[in-house]
């Protein structure tokens, strides 16, 4: 007799908005391949974000600007292929793909092209824009074609030739003013929920309860609605990266680091493979 295995059902947007009311922390981390998005899903994670720090951690560039809207679409596509095999949790995650840069500044009908390419050629869920009142008009034609958006306030890494430096935004009152207003901003005309990065953990705490969508923070403190990291640095796998609001909860370059030299030595040694290891 064979046995039905219940399919997980998906967060949504709904599910994400429930969460928040019902005073449920939301996790979100980043995944650009099959193999690690297939992990994250079957872990139960709520999101996963295709970020734009696929340019850093996995192409290697100082910035996110260079990478492309192809190459987003690759990656997302391949982390929807694991989201849809997941059999394990009890969910699978929503998948929200990063606009790279170029593709959504000064130009709304790019801007929706954009979003449309990531939405029908990787089958993500929903996308995220970088900055408030300047891409209003974006993210609103966006929005008006049913694609799901998630802001992007504080720390906008795709802007960080304008500012000049990585360091903590929105410490004076004026900046954190306009951070607020435009969160409202950003609630008022559809964003199903926003992402801030590296303020003050009282001003997160002030946005958090100002909005009613969901709050999600990356060095934006704890009394936001949820948390993103990414996840190569969450794991140990970058080295060089020591933020204050990273947690490592593994060291895996040391650890595969140290794999890979045992390998190296057993074939030098000629102890492998063993006469189990071979046909």
């Amino acid at each position: 007799m064979s046995v039905h295995k219940k399919t997980p059902k998906r967060v949504t947007t709904h599910v994400l908005q429930t969460m928040k009311d019902n005073g449920e922390k939301i996790s979100m981390l980043t995944a650009y391949d099959y193999s690690m998005a297939r992990i994250l899903s079957d872990a139960g994670l709520d999101i996963i974000l295709v970020g734009d720090s696929a340019s850093n951690v996995i192409a290697g560039h100082v910035t996110t600007l260079p990478i492309t809207l192809d190459q987003m679409i690759y990656h997302a596509s391949s982390v929807v292929r694991a989201v849809r095999l997941t059999v394990t949790g009890t969910t699978r995650p929503l998948v929200v793909v990063d606009l790279p840069f170029g593709t959504y500044q000064g130009n709304t009908r790019k801007a929706l092209k954009s979003a449309i390419r990531i939405m029908k050629e990787s089958g993500a869920h929903a996308v995220k824009l970088e900055g408030g009142a300047e891409v209003k008009g974006s993210i609103s034609r966006i929005l008006k074609a049913g694609v799901p958006v998630m802001g992007h306030l504080g720390l906008i890494p795709q802007s960080i030739y304008k500012f000049g430096t990585y360091t903590v935004r929105a410490k004076k009152d004026e900046e954190a003013d306009r951070l607020i207003n435009d969160a409202l901003m950003l609630e008022k005309i559809g964003c199903f929920g926003i992402v801030l990065e590296k303020i003050p953990a009282e001003l997160g705490k002030k946005v958090a309860e100002a909005l009613r969508i969901p709050v999600i923070g990356i060095g934006a403190g704890p009394y936001v609605d949820g948390q993103v990291l990414v996840t190569h640095d969450l794991l140990g796998i970058t080295k060089d990266f020591h933020p204050r609001f990273l947690r490592r909860y593994l060291n895996l370059y040391d650890d595969i680091k140290g794999a890979v030299s045992n390998y190296i030595e057993d074939v030098k040694m000629k102890d492998f493979p063993n006469e189990k290891e071979q046909y």
